[in-house]
């Protein structure tokens, strides 16, 4: 073999940036071999650059960490610790998981936290919906079914990280989604044509006229390099699937990034770039955010939708607030309606044009 060849041999053996060791894995973001060490630091400084170029936090903040015990918050747990460590943010960290009630998964999972807790050094928090609503998620789908239970437990957990949030005291909520995430709710918001969802669903910080903002620092993060993170750095974390998601309507959302990231791998930010290009044309009646009367929760309505569907479990009409149904029932959901809102249906539709 030739030198020439040689030397084209070893090169593809090294990786692509550091020119020195092996490659470990090909990034799914950039295509690029790169060894372990040159992945976590390029993985790493990405999320840094995002946190500092958006201005996510201020020196002496208190910052709740949405902790699920799953890959996504279990690695932003991790780096965001680090990253405090490193270039000294000054924040005080904690971690807040919410206890929907799902035996067989979410109390497994909050035995992954617990030890996050002691691995990471930061206190925890776990609120529980049997204690904020009287219900568990095992009760509400033995009420309802398998159909529409992903409505209330998002509804639900919502709010429920929120006043969880307000417990601690913490001036920001940090969650776990990532870039696909965000690409999904985007197609979502656009097959739902929900006008004003599309307008805030690529924010990588929401909320900042309500008490507590939240803020997405993997916003531009492949999920499948969080994975790697993970297993190459041998995170303790729990990787079961949510024994009632499988029916989710976001699930046909997340094939199908999937099956766009198959063929261009940078589909993904490519939709992000687009949701963040879309402008809600200024003739667009948007929803007025007041507070709830029941609860003092943000809402656009009379009562927000957690307290909506809760009464709707408690009087036994669980479909109330939850969409259209037939039969007997929809006509009592209909009453409790006109009784929560006045004139105003209780599932409100979206309007108006999306200029690009």
């Amino acid at each position: 073999m030739s030198e020439d060849l040689k030397s084209k041999s070893r090169g593809a053996r090294q990786c692509s940036l550091c020119h020195l060791r092996r490659p470990a894995l090909k990034r799914p973001k950039t295509l690029q071999q790169i060894c372990r060490e040159c992945f976590y630091e390029v993985f790493e400084e990405e999320i840094h650059d995002c946190i500092v170029d958006n201005h996510l936090f201020k020196p002496g903040e208190r910052v709740a960490i949405g902790a699920s015990g799953g890959k996504d918050s279990t690695v932003l747990a991790y780096v965001l610790s680090e990253l405090n460590r490193r270039h000294n943010y000054g924040l005080d960290l904690f971690l807040l998981s919410v206890d929907e009630g799902i035996t067989g998964y979410r109390d497994d999972s909050l035995e992954t936290v617990k030890r996050n807790e002691i691995q990471y050094g930061l206190p925890l928090k776990v609120v529980s919906y049997k204690d904020l609503y009287g219900w568990t998620m095992d009760e509400i789908v033995k009420m309802i079914g398998l159909k529409n239970n992903c409505t209330f437990c998002g509804v639900f957990r919502r709010q429920a990280l929120d006043r969880g949030a307000a417990m601690l005291k913490v001036d920001k909520l940090v969650t776990g989604h990532n870039a696909d995430d965000i690409a999904e709710t985007v197609l979502l918001n656009i097959l739902r044509g929900d006008i004003a969802r599309l307008s805030r669903c690529t924010s990588i910080t929401t909320g900042e006229d309500g008490p507590i903002p939240r803020c997405k620092p993997f916003k531009y993060t492949y999920e499948k390099e969080i994975v790697m993170y993970a297993y190459f750095k041998r995170l303790d974390y729990f990787s079961t699937e949510c024994i009632y998601s499988p029916n989710a309507y976001r699930g046909f959302a997340r094939e199908f990034i999937k099956d766009l990231e198959r063929i261009r791998p940078r589909a993904i930010l490519d939709i992000i770039k687009s949701g963040e290009s879309f402008r809600i044309a200024t003739s667009t009646k948007m929803p007025e955010q007041g507070t709830c009367e029941r609860c003092g929760y943000i809402s656009s309505q009379k009562w927000c939708k957690a307290c909506v569907l809760l009464h709707g479990l408690n009087r036994g009409l669980p479909k109330l607030g939850i969409g259209r149904s037939r039969g007997h029932e929809n006509d009592e959901c209909k009453e409790e309606a006109k009784q929560i809102n006045g004139s105003k249906e209780v599932q409100g539709k979206p309007c108006g044009n999306i200029d690009f």
